[in-house]
């Protein structure tokens, strides 16, 4: 049951940064479109985030690195569903058919399963020695 809790805190404390680190993006106006900054800002800012939540969560529990990386997923497209999208993106004009209809939203969810997958396999081989 602590493995289940602690995969579930984790993964929101990694939904919070990139929800952070997305909206933090609106507040630099580097590119002319805010938007795709914003994908690209969160593409990017995605690695260190889930590589450091998969750390945090080693540091204490064990299970398999794809089913981490697959609760991390779940959890995080519940929160978009619940939170992200009627807080941030309907009073922007948006919708969910735009926001998980995205191809950008796919890119993000298989470069995080990915990452987490990695770096959990990483510590995972390492508790094991």
């Amino acid at each position: 049951m602590k493995n289940q809790l602690s995969s579930i805190a984790t993964a929101v404390l990694a939904w919070t940064l990139g929800v952070s680190i997305y909206l933090l993006s609106y507040t630099l106006p580097l590119l002319e479109n805010p938007e795709l900054q914003a994908n690209l800002a969160l593409a990017i800012g995605v690695i260190p985030c889930a590589a450091l939540c998969t750390y945090l969560f080693y540091r204490r529990g064990n299970m398999a690195p794809t089913l981490l990386a697959l609760r991390f997923v779940l959890v995080a497209a519940l929160l978009d569903a619940i939170i992200t999208v009627p807080v941030f993106i309907i009073p922007a004009g948006g919708s969910y058919a735009g926001f998980f209809g995205h191809p950008m939203f796919y890119i993000i969810v298989a470069e995080f399963f990915i990452v987490v997958s990695l770096v959990g396999k990483s510590y995972a081989k390492n508790l094991a020695q």
